[in-house]
């Protein structure tokens, strides 16, 4: 087992090849095993096993930086720099990341979980290496052709031309970002690696420059025709013509030729270089290679011997359990938030043409495959472009679509600018449909949705819909479709939520969302207004508030913005009104109401708790957990309640 024996990238350059193909099939099988016991982003790092072994075997981390762009493909990685260990805890409360993390390993010099900015970094760090004396340290950006679609990385690829900084920038192609890399350099990369000539006939004509004495007008002459050649393959043109040295493609599973690449690209010294390399995302694991969606980009629990989620048996605890709840069979407890939202887009694209779909290389994490399969002339995947998804959707919007654009919560801030002034000062009737809205899970900081409600909130004549349940959904976008005069935002929790009708969640009026609040129960002691998510936990927090004698008035805001005035009136009415949301508690839902009650015409003005997300940067772990550990469940908001009432009474 060389695996076992691996504690640092120095162990690798003992093996030989044959042993450094039985420790890449070692790697993969570890990998499916861990992964299956915690989920986390598999075929990725699949792909990335021999690139990750000869990275490490050519450069000397730490001394040379190895960036992994987006650093879901960082698996590899980590069993190599000697964390092998901590894979029985992955993206787990108190355990190894799923990033590269800068507290775990200083081989991890960057956080870097969102796409594009690898070469962002590689740029700063070449800049400050060499202006600090440490020309002799490497560093190595690892990108994605799926992250090659993002503005970012042609901003830092301009710059690391023009300065002509040292860095050597390693293009995983894969074909792939989630889904099939959508952008024209990719296109003309899949021609590239579907010509087994293109590396001969680059190589001929350039030895034949070298190799012939030729005068300078007839070198002059070929030069210009071995330039018209390049133009044939477009890659090396595009990324020469910026300043930046193309190599490949290079086979990514071939250790040796990748090695003898990446040696000659470290003393190239004349300024930035590409290394195609050219992997197949979910190599090795048939259940990964056959999904043609995704190759299992990301998955939970599963059963490593066929891919698929394991039966209930297998990981629910054997302990014995109280008897649940008797309900109907046909009469689900949950449903999935992204499942009813494509219901419901469907439904309304079919009564209005005039609707079209955005996202940004994930359409089927949120939900617009089906969309796309039944409007494709009305589905738009503009690839790792935030940016450009909101100003494209905004020119749709002026010439008279409803452009619908899908994005998690955690991309949605690197749009922000766009939303403010090219859609928010427009007035511009767009939908952003704001999946994982809150806190989120096992990717941790990078990835919880905490910060929508207070930017987008900001946003002048924005409308923000927060559903409490998967069956508000609907009515909330049906409301969003008559609002013509300004954007709307839908935000929603990762997963699912109760069902209307049950004990969890009260059955759903179908009144008009953005001008009337649902209060839930009345009581005098205090008043809780609990966006979204939070409304379940806070119907349980005044359970356990009545039973200590307790009374709240209790309300779904259902629209964070603008606020009900009915709510407000009857909030100002008792002494303590707390607000709960599953975002930052500075400048959120809390905030405004705080503000809001400030601004009435009423004799006084009740004592405020906000309870929300801290000032902070939150770890991996379950929502449950981070919810207990905040005081955002049950439990801590019943406290959080008896506390403030305990300083304010008499």
């Amino acid at each position: 087992m060389h695996l076992a024996k691996l504690t640092s990238p120095a162990d690798l350059r003992a093996l030989s090849p044959s042993q450094l193909d039985e420790l890449c099939a070692e790697i993969r099988e570890f990998v499916v095993q861990a992964v299956s016991q915690t989920g986390g982003h598999l075929g990725s790092n699949l792909g990335a096993v021999e690139l990750s072994v000869a990275l490490h075997r050519v450069f000397e981390s730490p001394r040379d930086v190895i960036i992994w762009d987006t650093g879901h493909q960082a698996y590899v990685h980590k069993l190599i720099t000697g964390r092998r260990d901590g894979f029985e805890k992955l993206r787990q409360r108190h355990g190894l990341s799923g990033y590269p993390s800068t507290s775990e390993s200083p081989h991890d010099v960057v956080e870097n979980s969102h796409a594009s900015t690898s070469l962002s970094w590689a740029s700063g760090l070449a800049t400050g290496f060499q202006l600090t004396g440490h020309e002799h340290r490497r560093v190595v950006a690892v990108i994605g052709d799926g992250s090659m679609t993002g503005g970012m990385a042609f901003e830092a690829l301009n710059n690391l031309g023009h300065y002509a900084q040292r860095a050597l920038i390693v293009l995983n192609d894969n074909g792939r970002s989630y889904a099939p890399t959508v952008s024209r350099l990719s296109t003309v990369m899949s021609r590239l690696r579907q010509s087994p000539h293109y590396v001969q006939g680059r190589r001929a004509v350039d030895h034949l420059l070298e190799r012939v004495p030729l005068g300078d007008g007839v070198r002059r002459s070929l030069d210009s025709a071995a330039a018209a050649m390049r133009e044939m393959w477009e890659p090396p043109a595009f990324f020469e013509t910026l300043g930046v040295r193309y190599v490949g493609p290079v086979d990514g599973h071939d250790i040796s030729a990748m090695e003898s690449a990446f040696r000659d690209a470290a003393a190239y010294a004349d300024g930035p270089i590409v290394v195609h390399v050219v992997t197949q995302k979910g190599r090795g694991y048939a259940p990964a290679e056959h999904d043609t969606e995704k190759h299992l980009h990301d998955i939970g629990l599963f059963d490593p011997a066929t891919g698929s989620a394991p039966a209930l048996s297998q990981v629910e605890p054997t302990v014995p359990k109280e008897p649940a709840r008797q309900v109907a069979p046909s009469v689900p407890q949950e449903r999935d938030y992204t499942a009813v939202f494509t219901e419901t887009l469907i439904a309304a694209a079919r009564r209005d043409r005039d609707i079209v779909a955005i996202t940004a290389a994930m359409p089927g994490s949120t939900g617009l495959l089906p969309f796309q399969r039944e409007f494709p002339d009305r589905f738009y995947d503009v690839g790792i472009a935030e940016q450009h998804a909101l100003t494209s959707a905004a020119g749709m919007a002026r010439a008279g679509l409803r452009p619908v654009v899908a994005v998690y919560s955690t991309f949605l801030a690197r749009a922000f600018d766009q939303a403010l002034y090219d859609i928010g000062l427009h007035r511009l009737p767009v939908i952003l449909c704001v999946d994982r809205a809150g806190i989120t899970g096992p990717d941790g900081a990078s990835h919880h949705g905490l910060y929508d409600i207070a930017m987008f909130t900001r946003i002048p004549g924005m409308t923000v819909f927060a559903p409490s349940g998967p069956d508000e959904l609907p009515a909330a976008f049906a409301q969003a479709l008559e609002i013509t005069d300004g954007p709307v935002a839908i935000r929603w929790p990762r997963g699912k939520g109760p069902v209307a009708g049950t004990a969890e969640q009260p059955e759903v009026s179908t009144d008009d969302m953005r001008a009337q609040a649902r209060q839930h129960r009345s009581g005098p002691d205090a008043c809780i207004l609990a966006a979204g998510q939070t409304f379940n936990a806070a119907i349980e927090a005044a359970e356990l508030l009545s039973a200590d004698g307790v009374e709240v008035s209790l309300w779904d805001p259902r629209v964070l913005k603008p606020l009900d005035r009915a709510m407000l009136l009857d909030a100002a009415a008792h002494p303590l009104v707390v607000t709960v949301e599953d975002g930052v508690r500075v400048g959120g839902f809390g905030s405004l109401v705080n503000d809001a009650l400030q601004q009435l015409d009423a004799p006084a003005v009740p004592r405020i708790t906000q309870l929300g997300t801290p000032d902070a940067y939150l770890p991996h772990g379950t929502a449950a957990e981070l919810h207990a550990e905040l005081g955002l469940d049950a439990v801590g908001i019943a406290a959080s309640v008896r506390k403030t009432l305990a300083r304010i009474t008499p």
